[in-house]
């Protein structure tokens, strides 16, 4: 049966964020008419993130800051990452394209600096926009550590300026961009992806355009701190879709890259592949849904690491409480508490029942307290604030600090002397903690303060998802699940398997999306299979 095609282009790329544009530019760079469909406006998780790309490997950046790196010591340390994620051939091949990457943002107008930040942070204020944003100073044995975070210069939450950029790159290539256009199916002629059914709101009442714009656009930060407010927000944008929507069928000559994001606001699919994982600040917006992972799996094809769901629990800033000691209700030690958050997230959701407490004695916690003002920005300081204040216990020694908290008291005691031996004989901390981060915990009172990850608690845990579906790592085509490639369908960013399926560093995904968004673009180009002619219904 042949499809009757609304309209068709080469390459249709079915999503608008940092990946989705960054296939466009490189598929309508090549000389392909683009069209790209997005459900809303563009920008999607991309847009209200920190705007972090991890960059290393010498950097302009790196060098202006006087920081040296190299690519061996880059893919030394994401190894300890990425596991079995991708291929060593490709986290070789992008660590090595690593530098031009950037410099293509660049390029795009994507600004940059070099102005190192000092302290350890999970994220730097508008002072610094270079620093360590994962946990390379814990494998300093392993690969030398360089700050690699690069954010993109802006104020406040920089992700916006980012995909703006490369938007605007997108539609200057001459990508044709098709806004509040839901897909829902692929097309397929003879096993071949040849074009995407959606469902647009053009041609509705202007009055339903503007509604669909203004209430997606105020459900996504409620969406995000508020899930049930959220979706209540969000309930009439797919009313308006579903009573205004108009089917339109685009025929795709070359290829289709989905570049849909992740699933992380899809309950179904987090209570099928993801069980575990329950109240975190879902990162993302309402179309990171999973619709793109099931448009490739609706023609057959393979997922993978869609159980990898990445929980983070910082400790910084401030800075002065990765000097703690982070332990369970055993008085275990939990891990290295200088590790990136998403590590110690990981750590925190295998203690019993979710529960964890840092450790801090009075000298810590005063300095923590000083240092709040100028390392937190404005979206830090809550969570900081709470972290010092409510979110402890308090003790006049260890025994009573622990009974107050519900931890075993002979158990952290022995915890804190083996600490103080292993730091008083000069040995490596136990945990592996940075020699720099070990700080003497003897001055009463001592405080205990909860850093568990459990439901309802004032602080929650964010969390996004990393898994997708399985691709060529050489092409990105989208694979089966035994290994042949689905013909004319591409994904890339967080709809796709990447770099950042194992382990998550701040800006390891927006990297990953560039990386693997561009590898969709150029290789959809590639193919021709003729046949798909444009002509109205």
């Amino acid at each position: 049966m042949t499809e009757a095609w609304h309209e068709a282009a080469d390459v249709v790329v079915v999503g608008f964020g940092a990946a989705g544009a960054c296939a466009a530019v490189e598929a309508a760079g090549a000389g392909a008419r683009v069209l790209v469909l997005d459900r809303f406006t563009g920008g999607g998780a991309t847009a209200i993130s920190g705007g972090v790309v991890y960059a290393g490997g010498g950097t302009r950046q790196q060098a202006r800051a006087g920081v040296a790196d190299t690519v061996q010591a880059m893919t030394g340390y994401l190894r300890e990452e990425v596991g079995d994620a991708v291929s060593a051939a490709t986290l070789r091949r992008f660590c090595e394209q690593s530098a031009a990457m950037l410099a293509w943002l660049e390029e795009r107008g994507v600004p940059f600096d070099a102005s190192l930040c000092p302290h350890k942070t999970s994220y730097p204020t508008d002072r610094h926009f270079l620093y360590h944003s994962g946990s390379e100073l814990s494998f300093a044995q392993v690969a030398a550590p360089a700050p690699r975070g690069h954010r993109t210069h802006a104020r406040g939450a920089s992700g916006r300026l980012l995909y703006a950029r490369l938007a605007t790159a997108a539609r200057a290539a001459g990508a044709e961009v098709r806004v509040q256009a839901r897909a829902h199916r692929l097309v397929t002629m003879d096993g071949a992806v040849v074009g995407v059914e959606c469902r647009t709101l053009h041609g509705a009442p202007a009055w339903a355009r503007s509604g669909h714009r203004i209430l997606h656009r105020w459900s996504v930060k409620p969406g995000i701190y508020l899930p049930a407010l959220g979706r209540a927000l969000h309930r009439p944008v797919a009313g308006l879709e579903r009573r205004y929507g108009r089917t339109l069928r685009i025929g795709a000559r070359r290829g289709v890259v989905l570049a849909a994001g992740g699933f992380v606001f899809d309950r179904e699919m987090l209570r099928e592949h993801a069980p575990g994982h329950r109240g975190g600040l879902r990162l993302g917006t309402p179309g990171d849904d999973g619709s793109g992972i099931r448009l490739g799996t609706g023609v057959g094809a393979a997922t993978g690491h869609l159980d990898r769901v990445s929980v983070w629990r910082f400790l910084t800033p401030p800075s002065a409480l990765a000097g703690g000691l982070l332990v369970d209700r055993d008085g275990r030690r939990v891990c290295d508490e200088s590790r990136y958050g998403a590590a110690i997230g990981d750590a925190v959701l295998r203690c019993p029942d979710r529960r964890a407490w840092l450790l801090a004695d009075a000298a810590l916690l005063a300095e923590a307290r000083r240092q709040v003002r100028r390392q937190a920005s404005w979206f830090q300081r809550f969570p900081a604030w709470w972290l010092l204040t409510v979110g402890r216990v308090r003790g006049r020694s260890l025994a009573q600090v622990a009974r107050r908290a519900g931890v075993d008291a002979a158990g952290l005691a022995a915890t804190v002397r083996e600490y103080h031996a292993a730091a008083d004989a000069g040995r490596p901390d136990p945990a592996g903690k940075p020699s720099e981060a070990v700080r003497p915990l003897r001055r009463a009172p001592y405080s205990l303060i909860d850093v568990s990850i459990r439901p309802r608690i004032a602080v929650p845990a964010p969390m996004l998802t990393l898994g997708g579906l399985r691709v060529d790592e050489q092409t990105g085509q989208v694979l089966r699940p035994d290994g042949s490639g689905v013909p004319g369908l591409y994904a890339a960013g967080r709809t796709a398997v990447g770099v950042c399926s194992r382990s998550y560093v701040s800006g390891l995904s927006l990297a990953d999306c560039v990386f693997s968004g561009r590898r969709a673009g150029r290789s959809a180009t590639a193919e021709d299979r003729g046949g798909v002619h444009a002509h109205r219904d």
